[in-house]
């Protein structure tokens, strides 16, 4: 089968469309038929193995799976021994292992029916974006009618999907967002819109009930300084910090200093479920959360959607189409 795949970690370059064995679906699995597979920052973690400490499940040396990707849309090829619910022929959306090709091996319980009204494109867009965004709003820090929300880095994946989450539940949505993504944001439902090329986030009129970080290269006193003092701060991203632990060191200092604060500081780091996935396919099937994908792209050409994702000018999510 085909598949965008890589020998050894590093940049871009060393991805490349090549002939892979064709997975099999182990006995808690399924065998997905790609039909579309979502890109997001992950996926450049999967690609340079940094922060090392991500090679402890990714491979150590070299990547375990050679095949990039988790997010998927498709159609079930066929089912492990153990699996249940699940036949061939359903049309499904969730996390696989190596998505980025014609067919991706996923566990059972991290897949779900794809949302009714959706195309593949747009399902793919949402299981790890969605699912973080609501399991860091739905669970970690709910809001409450009227609540200030502060969502950083908003136009992106799960900035996207939070900033309508937030809403949803009744709560005033402030974006920060970078310059030309004001409107975007602003259809997605946020009230105020911070543009971080010319404002900090504490430029703001008022203090945060709750902030959500999707960026992660902001450091923790500044973020506690727009929160309220008995504010959620919910630490989502980590793209800062050093090549060993990312931005993790900055999500140990939270949880540490956190019990001795009123402020609540909590490090998210979600993990796709069959009951989150769920509960996003109902979010969308009400019209509550959209997927909006930015740019599709085929399989053949998925490289150029690294590329693209690393401008880091993506508003909402990118696909890749197979």
């Amino acid at each position: 089968m085909k598949a965008i795949a890589q020998s050894s970690y590093g940049d871009v370059t060393g991805l490349e469309l090549r002939d892979v064995e064709r997975p099999v679906a182990r006995d808690n699995e399924v065998l997905v038929r790609v039909r579309a597979a979502g890109i997001d920052p992950s996926i450049l973690h999967l690609m340079t193995g940094k922060p090392y400490i991500a090679r402890v499940a990714l491979g150590l040396r070299k990547p375990r799976n050679p095949v990039r990707g988790w997010d998927l849309a498709g159609v079930v090829e066929t089912v492990g021994a153990k699996v249940t619910g699940l036949g061939p022929g359903d049309e499904v959306f969730g996390s696989g292992d190596g998505s980025l090709a014609e067919y991706a091996r996923a566990r059972a319980d991290k897949i779900a029916p794809k949302p009714d009204g959706l195309t593949f494109e747009q399902a793919a867009a949402l299981p790890v974006s969605g699912v973080t965004a609501h399991q860091a709003l739905s669970g970690k820090a709910r809001p409450r009618p009227e609540q200030k929300v502060l969502v950083i880095g908003a136009s992106g994946g799960m900035g996207s999907y939070a900033v309508q989450l937030a809403v949803s539940y009744g709560a005033e949505a402030t974006a920060v967002c970078g310059p030309g993504r004001g409107s975007f944001v602003r259809a997605l439902g946020a009230t105020d819109v911070i543009d971080y090329t010319s404002q900090e986030i504490t430029d703001a009129k008022h203090l945060f009930d709750i902030i959500l970080d999707a960026a992660g290269n902001r450091p923790l006193p500044l973020l506690r300084r727009a929160l309220a003092p008995k504010g959620v701060l919910v630490m989502a991203g980590g793209e800062a910090g050093g090549p060993w632990t990312g931005g993790m060191g900055r999500q140990l200092r939270g949880y540490a200093l956190s019990p001795f604060l009123g402020q609540t500081l909590i490090s998210l780091i979600a993990t796709v479920r069959r009951e989150d996935l769920l509960a996003l396919r109902k979010l969308a099937e009400d019209g509550t959360i959209t997927p909006f994908v930015d740019r599709a792209y085929p399989l053949s050409d998925a490289v150029s959607a690294i590329k693209y994702l690393e401008t880091g000018r993506p508003r909402g999510k990118i696909v890749v189409t197979v």
